[in-house]
């Protein structure tokens, strides 16, 4: 997921756009009219079918899509070096090239953080298949996040961890800031058509055309946050129009869901809605979950245009699919960039293996002891070292919910072993991939299938997060000939706000009638939309209240160190208090912020779940009253 899109505009009469060419500053005429906004892609691998659903149902000034993540950002960069050609997302480049037609007909603006680390080559790539249809297109690119050429540099400026306060790693694969949405909104107003973007927010891929059309200014900071929602609803694509919605089974359609569209208001109030006659729905709940899905503290969403405040945002259901959004409030933004490297720490091997019969779960952990067992001994004589880390989860036996397990879990006549391991040797992890096949013939009966055939051996690919002043950067937007220069507003806050957890904890006065309707049994997602991501190796579960008068309750029942108690299992408790919890009252919802939750989250973490996206459901079962 987290799994995360763009951003860029022109700024204000008081502030000023350094451009290479020219000098520019002046107060435009701003329009009223609303604007569309489709997001066609939530993540490198989305679906096809979007964009052209988008494009033919949607009625969309703008078409925006988001591709990248950290670990996207140090494959395309392992693939920029193979290739000068690569180092982009192809997909974006497939999704457009059937419906440039449609788009220039339409006078659909596109804008795309597709470009990856090599920009120039994703928009040289689009320019290709735009004059072999005999369409002029205005391409517009962005650049300067890129800091792997000033890897030096920034490595003379020691950065520190925002998580640990530990120093820049070496081996560093990938070095990427997050720009914001006025560089974006700057190329839109040199009339470009398309503007693609490397790493940046993933909401400034709709924050900058609201920039760009509403000529909002660097220090209106509630429109920027508003404008900065409506890009983080939308962001996912399918996710806010009942994609993994809590009430799944009462979502029709998801051959053909809608993919999401925001229709935007000058005064920064916007609505939630979809293409019609497509599957999915858009209501309280889809908007709501969406909200709280991968965030912090809510009243401190840090961004690099604003530092937004969801906490009081009000969600209000309008006509079928829609939902009218409002009360999005901001403030000044830091004087830094967040920067995201990714670097390499050694090797990893996945084996996963299925079993049938009496005592399921016993069998596969005996198997997958006895394999360990074996291949330490191999290691030994050949004098390769230990497994740096091992995880073993059996699946069919609730593993994953530790000391919340069902009773009878573990009597299942079926199971999956996932067994994963790290190792700073390559050859260790070829060794140990050679050596699941056998279990099948030498170990317990009823092994029936090794999906993929014999493990694979990848690199583990680690996340550093640091600050970085903005000043620094040499951000440039070019189309054709011209190129200009971005210079941040001066108007930023002196660093960056960090969250301030709102724990309240507090014991609300209720009756207990409001729960008569079940019957004296009642579990979170019986009064609860849940939804849950993560950031970096911290997951976070957003819990919003069905109606308001279940909002006491749950913010009685479920404390902090009730969460923490009931993920004790998942967490890498290095602190007594490794749960926050924040209030937002606007939606009747608390966020909770689960530290160290992940096993070190993405990629380099071994677990099935390494992005906590099952959190929200586990916690659906927790026991009300």
């Amino acid at each position: 997921f987290q799994n995360n899109m763009a951003a860029g505009h022109r700024l204000c009469w008081n502030r000023y756009l350094s451009f290479s060419v020219v000098r520019w500053s002046g107060r435009r005429h701003q329009s009223t009219e609303s604007v569309r906004i489709g997001c066609s892609s939530g993540f490198w691998g989305d679906t096809a079918a979007a964009a052209p659903q988008l494009v033919k149902k949607g009625n969309l000034n703008f078409l925006v899509s988001d591709y990248l993540s950290e670990i996207t950002m140090s494959l395309l960069t392992a693939a920029k070096r193979k290739s000068p050609d690569f180092g982009y997302t192809p997909d974006f480049i497939q999704s457009m090239s059937p419906l440039l037609k449609d788009i220039s007909q339409q006078g659909i603006k596109v804008v795309t953080n597709a470009g990856g680390v090599n920009i120039s080559a994703c928009a040289a790539a689009l320019e290709k298949v735009a004059k072999g249809q005999g369409i002029k297109l205005n391409i517009a690119t962005v650049t300067g996040d890129d800091l792997m050429t000033q890897l030096d540099e920034v490595k003379a400026l020691s950065p520190k961890s925002m998580d640990t306060g530990s120093a820049l790693p070496s081996n560093i694969q990938s070095l990427n800031a997050y720009l914001g949405a006025f560089p974006i909104a700057q190329a839109l107003d040199l009339g470009a058509d398309v503007v693609i973007t490397g790493r940046c927010v993933d909401s400034a891929l709709v924050l900058a055309p609201l920039i760009h059309k509403y000529k909002w200014r660097s220090d209106q900071y509630d429109l920027l946050a508003a404008g900065s929602l409506a890009g983080h609803i939308v962001e996912c694509g399918a996710q806010s129009t009942g994609g993994i919605f809590t009430d799944w089974d009462k979502v029709d359609g998801w051959s053909d869901i809608g993919f999401p569209i925001v229709e935007c208001q000058s005064d920064g109030s916007f609505t939630v809605t979809k293409p019609p006659n497509t599957g999915g729905v858009v209501n309280f709940g889809t908007v709501a979950e969406q909200v709280v899905y991968e965030i912090g503290d809510p009243s401190a969403y840090v961004l690099p245009d604003v530092v937004c405040d969801f906490s009081h945002v009000s969600l209000r259901e309008g006509k079928e699919n829609e939902v009218i959004v409002t009360g999005t409030k901001g403030r000044p933004p830091g004087s830094s960039y967040k920067v995201s490297a990714t670097y390499m720490d050694g090797y990893r091997c996945t084996a996963v293996c299925f079993s049938v019969g009496p005592r399921s779960h016993d069998k596969l952990l005996k198997t997958a002891n006895s394999i360990i067992e074996r291949t330490r001994a191999m290691f030994k004589q050949l004098n390769l070292g230990d497994y740096t880390d091992v995880n073993l989860q059996v699946f069919g036996s609730e593993g994953v919910y530790g000391i919340n397990a069902g009773e009878a879990a573990q009597l299942s006549r079926e199971g999956v072993m996932w067994l994963a391991v790290t190792h700073r040797d390559k050859k260790a992890l070829e060794l140990f991939s050679r050596e699941i096949a056998p279990a099948g013939t030498g170990m317990a009966p009823g092994l029936t299938n090794i999906p993929g055939g014999r493990p694979k051996v990848h690199p583990v690919l680690r996340l550093f997060s640091f600050l970085h002043p903005k000043n620094d950067f040499k951000v440039q937007l070019q189309m054709g000939q011209q190129v200009q220069s971005y210079t941040p507003a001066a108007s930023c806050a002196n660093g960056t706000q960090g969250p301030v957890a709102m724990d309240t904890n507090q014991s609300e006065q209720i009756t207990g009638d409001e729960l008569k309707e079940f019957g004296g049994k009642c579990k979170l997602s019986d009064i609860a939309y849940l939804r849950s991501g993560d950031k970096g190796n911290s997951a976070n579960i957003g819990v919003v209240a069905r109606q308001e008068k279940y909002y006491p309750l749950i913010k009685r029942v479920l404390t902090s160190q009730a969460v923490q108690e009931y993920f004790s299992h998942l967490i890498d408790a290095s602190d007594e208090q490794s749960v926050q919890r924040y209030e937002l009252p606007g939606i009747n919802g608390l966020n909770f912020v689960l530290l160290n939750s992940l096993g070190g989250g993405g990629v380099a973490s071994l677990r099935v779940d390494p992005q906590g996206k099952g959190y929200g459901q586990m916690l659906a079962d927790f026991p009300v009253v």
